[in-house]
């Protein structure tokens, strides 16, 4: 899949990486869903910067919009 990601902080054009990465599989509780599209908005870029906390993971892809289609399974 394609993504955007973040592994340390800094100003986002430094650390925001654009590429491939495994596509995830759900785990028990989880449920996966197919994207055709998501965005990167300003306020999630912004969190790349914040240099003043710790990073929650290793590896953070923000998002907080997608779009797709919904196919029927019948």
């Amino acid at each position: 899949m394609k993504a955007v990601w973040y592994e340390r902080t800094g100003a986002a054009p430094d650390v925001l990486t654009f590429g491939d990465m495994p596509t995830p599989m759900a785990g028990p509780g989880e449920v996966r869903v197919r994207l055709e599209a998501s965005g990167v908005n300003p306020p999630m870029s912004a969190a790349a910067p914040a240099a003043y906390r710790a990073l929650e993971f290793p590896r953070v892809i923000p998002n907080s919009d997608g779009a797709g289609n919904r196919r029927s399974t019948r």
